[in-house]
């Protein structure tokens, strides 16, 4: 197999990661006015991800790295023709992080609703716009044959990248209710697994049409097997979701969003991001990679690194794995 064949693959796997980790942490600060009736709630909602979701945010960190560094072309495309949204994507992420720090730091009712607005919309925003970018990436933008983007801004705002916003936003929504009702105890645990049974139902309906709308499209072999895996783990979560089986019912919520960004890189691939110009040229593997003595390299320092990232991850949310309840939450505090 060719290096740029791996990198495409590692890339998708971080981009996999991410979405399944942070897809919770969204979904837990947009559930945050839903489920959080009071301060002492909130706190609750915002400890049950406050040890994990920075380390979450590397997974975008390293997908953005080695996009940068395996295949530039794609990474100077991307960003310069994404370049409002990722900009809208990063300021919501750098107000949520500050929202997790400064909330607590006074007792003023409003001091707190005002960093709880930024929670709320620091996961609106991303959970939107990623489902909007990915949705581009794979139908296509116009790009020249210099590689460059010569489209506009409301040329992303097209009928199938919103409806891949509206699904990423659904299905992190009931992301985040199976992970708040398995990580919590109590009248919390009991609201969220209200609250993702009702989630589902809009859930499901976006998530088929999205992945079917997307297969209809391109007709690749594994982006249907994908897609139906992803639909099968998706029904089985809301099965589990009803039957207050939270453990089973977030793996099948991480699988279906996993399964449906692979069956998206496997629809894609060999392309990282066609064209939609008669005169254009795609970007593939081939044309937008780096040199293969810096893939080699990149190469190594993964198979040296990787490992070690993954199981310090694994070591935090085993360390952090308690369920909370609200009595966990001294009264008064910050």
């Amino acid at each position: 197999m060719e290096l740029t064949t791996v990198w495409f693959i590692l890339i998708a796997v971080l981009w996999c990661g991410y979405f399944l980790l942070e897809g919770f942490d969204f979904g837990v600060g947009m559930l945050l006015p839903v489920l959080g009736r009071d301060d002492r709630e909130r706190r609750l909602l915002i400890n049950t991800i406050g040890p994990v979701w920075d380390g979450n945010e590397v997974w975008l960190l390293v997908a953005g790295g080695a996009t940068f560094a395996a295949f530039p072309e794609w990474y100077a495309t991307l960003f310069s023709g994404f370049y409002l949204p990722l900009l809208l994507i990063l300021v919501a992420l750098i107000l949520r992080g500050l929202a997790f720090e400064y909330r607590g730091k006074s007792d003023s009712p409003q001091w707190k609703r005002y960093w709880d607005w930024a929670i709320i919309g620091g996961s609106i925003v991303p959970a939107v716009l990623w489902g909007v970018a990915f949705g581009n990436i794979v139908r296509g933008v116009p790009i020249s044959a210099e590689h460059e983007y010569v489209g506009g801004f409301f040329n992303l705002l097209n009928p199938y990248a919103l409806v891949g916003g509206l699904t990423t936003t659904s299905l992190f929504l009931l992301h985040g209710a199976v992970f708040l009702a398995l990580k919590t105890d109590g009248e919390i645990r009991a609201r969220a697994g209200a609250v993702a049974v009702r989630v589902a139902v809009p859930a499901v309906v976006l998530a088929a049409g999205f992945l079917l709308w997307t297969q209809l499209t391109h007709s690749d072999v594994w982006g249907w097997v994908l897609s139906g895996a992803a639909a099968a783990a998706l029904i089985a979560g809301v099965l589990a979701a009803r039957a207050r089986r939270e453990g089973w019912a977030f793996i099948c919520t991480g699988a279906t969003i996993v399964l449906a960004v692979a069956a998206l890189f496997v629809t894609l691939f060999p392309d990282v991001m066609p064209t939609t110009l008669a005169g254009g040229d795609s970007l593939t593997t081939t044309n937008a990679a780096s040199t293969p003595y810096t893939l080699k390299v990149m190469t190594w320092v993964a198979v040296c690194f990787t490992p070690i990232v993954l199981a310090y991850q694994a070591w935090t949310y085993w360390v952090f794995r308690r369920r909370l309840r609200v009595e966990h939450i001294p009264a008064g505090g910050h």
